[in-house]
């Protein structure tokens, strides 16, 4: 059974998830036409290898610390800071501290 996504107008809890954030899955919270909304969550000491968003990439570091590299550069994200990626920008990321992450990928129009 697919993991339901939140409707139009549905609030999402996006807070911190503090002792819970060991036991919890990285999950899509929207998911429309041309925008994608994903929690990701990165436990401390994950690498996640270089890849390419095939949309403009906005990073939102809710709680913990990861290292974000992009641009020919490696930066601290930390809770409440975020970056922005244009779209197929390579990067990678590494959990500093266990961390979850909101990722909104905008997805170019098609027609």
């Amino acid at each position: 059974m697919a993991i339901p996504h939140a409707q139009p107008g549905e609030v999402v809890d996006i807070r911190p998830l503090g002792a819970n954030l060991a036991t919890t899955q990285t999950r899509t919270l929207v998911k429309g036409e041309n925008i994608e909304v994903i929690r990701l969550i990165v436990p401390a000491g994950k690498d996640i290898s270089e890849h390419r968003a095939k949309g403009e990439l906005v990073v939102q570091c809710l709680e913990g610390h990861v290292d974000f590299t992009a641009m020919g550069k490696t930066q601290h994200l930390k809770a409440g800071e975020l970056l922005y990626l244009p779209t197929g920008l390579p990067h990678t990321v590494k959990g500093i501290e266990n961390a979850s992450l909101l990722l909104t990928i905008l997805f170019p129009k098609h027609g």
